[in-house]
């Protein structure tokens, strides 16, 4: 494939040659028309000059051939019957009458006359130039010519001058048109290449020409179309991310409701099949069994109710009914009722009893209620209850969480503990952190292994 500098040369070159050659002779025969004018002019000048040195008495071949050695010009004195009566260049006696030559006939009429014409006298073409000058008792004319050959011979050498600095006008006009076309092929080279680029996985964001303006106004538009490429590619892999981290969520939902269902339904079912079958089952037992399948019945409902908070959090759909909440009475109310299910542990509240927030009462007590829990499952003592006028926080001394573990923690179905007691679906704590987000408070969270957790909501 050519490259554009081959291109330019195999065009522009025979292009520049035929421009060459049209302007020399342009030039040609503008110069000759320009010397032949100049040369009459000098001529009638001549004549002027010499029409002054004659008189009744001139010997007319005698002064022509004196001339002749001062000025490299031909002189002839015509008779106005047309006989010559002196001449320069040839002895007047032989030569033919001039009375009808066109510079004689033309000055006749009007004082001066002129023509380009082969001489049959000398054999050679020269320019005429001819004065009407009257004397006391006769009419003579002064003609005055220049060999043509020899006017050629300076248009040459004139014009050999010209066409050389045309050439090096061209010559220079072309190099730098070269120069430009190996500039203009540089750059087209580099958008070539950045575009290459664009289609590749690493591209470039960036490129920039200060050739032309249009150029410029091209490279511009590409750095635009690179940024806006790259920003699709960034929300594409953004985009793609998200799928990932849904697709993993909807197989951890899937697979911590089958585990977290699969106990329940199976104590369900076990204890249902026995009381369906045993018809002489103890009645202490069937009452026993009974209480076991309300209570797996209720984990169940909670474990639904826990999935709805969830997703209604989520995807802010849950609508908020803001009001004054004592935040003692809240603390107490979820106490009392976590202690039927932990009732041999001690809950301590300590603090201020008359902080109020502005909140949704229920969320908030989800909220706490979560954190409590959290801390009686993670903790065998006392688990404390602190308020202040900021905040309200959570106390325990149990396992602790590690520090690598405390950003992860409140993130969706993730468990510290993989123990085989921990029923929950791993939720609690983004329940809460979606709780407070609503809400605009703040979670902070401090932990030390093997030590204990506090968990503070900032108002």
């Amino acid at each position: 494939m050519l490259k554009l500098h081959q291109i330019y040369l195999k065009k522009l070159l025979p292009l520049f040659i035929v421009l060459f050659v049209i302007i020399g002779a342009v030039v040609h025969y503008a110069i000759k028309d320009i010397y032949i004018s100049q040369t009459k002019d000098e001529l009638i000048s001549d004549a002027n000059i010499i029409s002054l040195q004659i008189n009744n008495r001139t010997d007319f071949d005698k002064l022509a051939k004196k001339i002749k050695k001062v000025d490299d010009i031909r002189v002839t004195f015509i008779r106005d019957d047309g006989v010559v009566l002196g001449e320069s260049n040839k002895d007047r006696s032989i030569m033919d009458n001039h009375k009808l030559r066109p510079e004689i006939v033309e000055a006749r009429k009007n004082g001066f006359g002129s023509s380009v014409r082969y001489s049959h006298t000398l054999g050679k073409d020269l320019i005429y130039v001819a004065k009407k000058v009257k004397l006391k008792d006769k009419t003579i004319y002064v003609r005055v010519a220049k060999f043509i050959k020899k006017i050629y011979s300076q248009i040459f050498y004139l014009g050999v001058e010209i066409l050389s600095v045309l050439l090096l006008f061209f010559m220079i006009v072309f190099y730098k048109l070269y120069r430009v076309n190996q500039a203009l092929e540089k750059e087209v080279d580099k958008i070539s290449k950045f575009l290459v680029a664009l289609t590749k996985k690493k591209k470039p964001s960036y490129i920039k020409s200060s050739f032309s303006k249009e150029f410029y106004n091209i490279t511009t538009l590409l750095t635009k179309v690179a940024l806006v490429l790259a920003k699709r590619d960034k929300q594409k892999a953004k985009y793609t991310k998200k799928l990932k981290l849904l697709n993993t969520q909807k197989d951890e939902i899937l697979s911590a409701v089958s585990h977290e269902f699969k106990n329940p339904i199976t104590v369900i079912n076990g204890y249902s099949q026995t009381l369906l079958e045993d018809k002489e089952l103890n009645e202490n037992i069937r009452i026993k069994f009974l209480h076991k399948i309300y209570s797996s019945g209720k984990r169940l409902s909670e474990l639904i109710d826990t999935l709805r908070l969830a997703i209604k959090l989520d995807s802010d759909k849950i609508k908020l009914s803001f009001a004054n909440c004592n935040l003692y009475e809240i603390t107490k109310d979820t106490v009392q009722n976590l202690r039927h299910i932990y009732g041999d542990r001690e809950i301590e509240i300590v603090g201020k009893k008359d902080v109020t927030v502005e909140a949704d009462k229920l969320l908030i007590g989800i909220a706490i209620t979560n954190l409590i829990e959290n801390a009686l499952k993670y903790s065998d003592d006392k688990v404390e209850v602190i308020i202040d006028d900021n905040s309200i926080a959570i106390k325990d001394s149990g396992i602790g969480i590690d520090e690598k573990e405390i950003k992860n923690i409140t993130k969706k179905f993730y468990r510290v503990s993989k123990n085989s007691w921990d029923n929950s679906l791993g939720l609690g704590l983004s329940i809460v952190t979606n709780i407070l987000n609503l809400h605009k408070f703040k979670l902070i969270i401090k932990s030390q292994k093997n030590v204990g957790s506090k968990f503070s909501i900032k108002f």
